[in-house]
């Protein structure tokens, strides 16, 4: 009850009003006892979870005056420990408006003098218009010259510097720094400003940008001045942290296998910015009513009023139609996107990284922020069905409560027809390959004799025995230990063409089910590799479908080499 309190009393940074569009708070009391999840809403959740495959969820709705309700349904641990209001999840992408936050307290500190290192002589003041090539100088730079020289601190953290996301570039031992000297090696997929691209990079970016400046480590300057001042005494980026808890949810595939914790100590760095707080639904809701009230706690300001209105107001367009007619538009700000449902207006984000699907979101209008936190992958489309639905009865949007949403039938792909052979034998496009800005990919057919190549077929084979069907055309196969990755599978599609699926193998399997298996399901698990063979001998590869749509460079090159969104050149 003290906790509650405690949480309430943070709302309360204007007088105790019951605003009117808040009806749900007064309209609900006499069936519900004032709670939004009803008997029937709670068992359609249930019905959603056994749909999907879920193991376990965590649900917070947070009022802007008033109690936060908690509710949850399932297990955080293959031994059956019940999910709790207090379970830890990962975050993963939801932790981007934390770095977006933390940044602008850092401008903050700047412009009232309270800062402690000083900025590049050729800077004297340091906001969301400040170039990246000045607050980074010798640091930062990208392979387009304009961007470069012209990009913000707000463009990057608005995803419109051009550069694709290249997750598969960065590996478990770098750091933030290290990530940023790399972009000037990756290509990017658009002009500057022209078109919206998810990247993660940006906001490593960022959090190097704090500890350069803040003379602590990004954690440390979250915990300190974001975690602390809000209560949100269970929050960590540390996975061991978390893990000594005994509250911290373990995650499964979509579908269904348990897996081990996603990131290690030494990954916390190079992920904290874009993905790295772990958290549980009762922090969160502080988290919330902190964005509800404009950055105030207390009556304490926590985060500078320029962080809401330029994080959470949308600056660049990243859905530009919508299909469904109860959606409007979507835009991005820095850490939050904006859309409209059914005429509410919502700023949310999602998150997923394996084994976790989160969504936090609020709505600046209605006064009321709803969190969901699931313990599978690949979960984001019942993760958002049951958001909405909890906004349904919150607003009173509908007359009858909308119906779980089920999961689409996979569609058989189509047996390709008048596949093209190789050009060369399957073996001459074994062997390692290099691209600017991406480790080396070392790949085996499945005659490789070297103690690598017999290490990495036994594992396919491992995983590939348990399945009921496996990819019949030839394969390639690679060993490649990333953040996302352990593996790299190539199947054959027509002519120099291969599929490339980015892909994580358990030849032992993982907990109690020994079982290999393999799973895929961060960012994009697939692209093409397309091969070229001159003098009768291969000279590289260039990888597309990394983007998911037609970039700059496909527009307007013409060679392989060139048009590719990475290329590899044999070693």
């Amino acid at each position: 009850m003290a906790k509650l309190l405690s949480v309430v009393l943070g709302f309360l940074s204007q007088p105790f009003i019951y605003p009117p569009q808040l009806s749900f708070l007064t309209d609900s009391a006499g069936t519900n006892n004032g709670h939004i999840i009803t008997s029937e809403l709670s068992n359609s959740i249930q019905e959603t979870l056994d749909i999907w495959n879920i193991t376990g969820l965590s649900v917070a709705i947070v009022p802007k005056y008033g109690e936060p309700e908690f509710r949850s349904w399932g297990n955080m641990t293959e031994d059956g420990d019940k999910t709790t209001e207090d379970t830890l999840f990962h975050m993963a992408s939801v932790s981007k408006a934390f770095c977006v936050s933390a940044l602008g307290i850092l401008m903050d500190d700047y412009e009232y003098g309270r800062n402690v290192t000083p900025l590049p002589p050729a800077l004297s003041e340091f906001n969301w218009h400040t170039l990246v090539q000045d607050i980074l100088p010798g640091e930062w730079q990208l392979m387009d010259e304009w961007a470069s020289k012209k990009a913000n601190i707000k463009d990057i953290l608005s995803h419109v510097s051009g550069l694709p996301r290249h997750d598969y570039s960065y590996g478990p031992h770098d750091s933030p720094k290290d990530d940023v000297l790399r972009m000037r090696y990756l290509r990017p997929a658009f002009e500057f400003r022209e078109q919206w691209s998810y990247n993660n990079k940006m906001f490593t970016t960022a959090s190097h940008i704090i500890e350069t400046y803040s003379a602590q480590t990004y954690t440390s300057f979250v915990e300190d001045r974001i975690f602390t001042p809000l209560g949100m005494s269970s929050s960590t980026f540390s996975p061991a942290k978390a893990g000594n808890t005994g509250r911290f949810t373990q995650g499964w595939t979509s579908t269904g296998r348990l897996l081990p914790e996603c990131f290690t100590e030494e990954m916390v760095a190079l992920m904290a910015g874009a993905g790295g707080v772990i958290s549980s639904a009762v922090d969160m809701s502080k988290w919330v009513a902190l964005w509800l009230n404009k950055g105030v706690h207390n009556n304490v300001t926590v985060i500078p009023l320029s962080v809401y209105g330029n994080a959470s107001q949308s600056y660049s367009l990243s859905i530009s139609a919508s299909d469904d007619p109860e959606l409007s538009i979507e835009g991005y700000g820095m850490g939050w996107f904006r859309y409209s449902y059914l005429g509410h207006d919502i700023v949310y984000h999602t998150g997923s990284v394996p084994g976790f699907s989160t969504r936090v979101s609020f709505l600046p209008n209605d006064d009321v922020g709803v969190v969901v936190f699931a313990n599978g992958g690949d979960k984001a489309t019942p993760v958002v069905n049951i958001s909405h639905r909890i906004m349904d009865v919150a607003l009173n949007l509908r007359s009858k409560p909308s119906p779980p949403i089920k999961p689409d039938t996979p569609e058989e792909k189509p047996i390709q027809e008048n596949v093209v052979g190789l050009e060369l034998a399957l073996e001459e496009f074994s062997g390692t390959y290099a691209g600017a800005g991406y480790p080396p990919i070392t790949f085996c057919s499945p005659s490789g004799s070297s103690l690598y190549c017999q290490d990495v077929i036994s594992d396919f084979t491992a995983v590939d025995g348990g399945k009921s069907s496996a990819p019949q055309s030839p394969q390639l196969f690679a060993a490649w230990p990333r953040v996302w990755t352990s593996h790299i599978r190539g199947v054959h599609r027509s002519g120099n063409t291969f599929v490339i699926q980015y892909t994580s193998l358990f030849p032992e399997g993982y907990g109690r089910d020994s079982t290999p298996f393999e799973t895929a399901e961060i960012g994009t698990s697939e692209a093409t590799a397309e091969f070229i063979v001159e003098d009768g001998k291969v000279v590289g590869f260039g990888l597309f479908g990394l983007v998911g749509q037609v970039t700059e460079r496909e527009r307007t090159h013409t060679t392989v080499k060139d048009r590719a969104e990475v290329w590899f050149d044999k070693v």
